[in-house]
């Protein structure tokens, strides 16, 4: 199963000012390093912790899931079978076909559907347990930085070349290590992920302003 790797964002950037001395020049190459946030939040003790654990806290999720991929695949292969022999007669009924294969179509969707729905648990564990992560990066970041004196991280994925020298990826992944050395890998009941948590709430305060007026007391003549 792949699971989306949520995004993590740098702090600390700033704007590096070029002087005409070669000193001052120099130090503010010296002052610049180049970092990958994702990477460094995969490799961390407390993600893959969590990747370790989750196959077996979540094992009757994804044995329920692997029986009904199986269940589907069964109900599907005779239904393929006739669609492919179908297709190879001499005038195949196009009508006939385009039915079959509507019908493979929806069972299919209906299918990925029902398994994602199953898996769903391993999926809000894994964006639980980046959450916790990413709420740790951004001041990881920032105890790197003072410790190497840097005053502008870049992302390196959007950086053509760099030589490793720049790369702050292991001290800020060491700092990250200290500040979460492990997350909890079962949400609470009801927790839902932070953009999901914005919404609702941003949902709630307009209806809450859109029902301001209906519950005015109505002003005296």
């Amino acid at each position: 199963m792949k699971l989306r790797y949520a995004s993590a964002l740098l702090a600390g950037l700033a704007v590096v000012t070029v002087t005409p001395t070669a000193a001052v020049a120099q130090a503010a190459v010296q002052g610049i390093a180049i970092a990958n946030p994702s990477a460094v939040v995969g490799a961390s003790a407390a993600f893959q912790t969590a990747q370790s654990q989750r196959p077996t806290t979540y094992k009757p999720q994804i044995d329920q899931a692997n029986a009904r991929k199986a269940q589907i695949e069964a109900q599907l292969k005779p239904l393929i079978d006739k669609l492919q022999a179908d297709s190879k007669v001499a005038n195949p009924n196009r009508a006939s076909l385009q039915q079959q294969y509507d019908q493979i179509q929806q069972i299919e969707q209906a299918g990925q559907a029902e398994i994602q729905k199953i898996l769903e648990p391993l999926n809000l564990s894994q964006q639980y347990v980046l959450e916790q992560i990413g709420d740790k990066l951004d001041a990881a970041t920032q105890a790197a930085m003072d410790k190497k004196k840097i005053t502008l991280v870049l992302d390196s994925q959007s950086v053509i070349k760099a030589g490793q020298t720049y790369n702050l990826n292991q001290d800020i992944l060491a700092e990250l290590n200290k500040q979460i050395p492990s997350a909890q890998l079962v949400p609470p009941a009801g927790w839902m992920p932070r953009a999901q948590r914005e919404q609702q709430a941003q949902a709630q305060a307009q209806a809450a302003a859109a029902g301001q007026p209906a519950n005015r007391a109505p002003e005296g003549r």
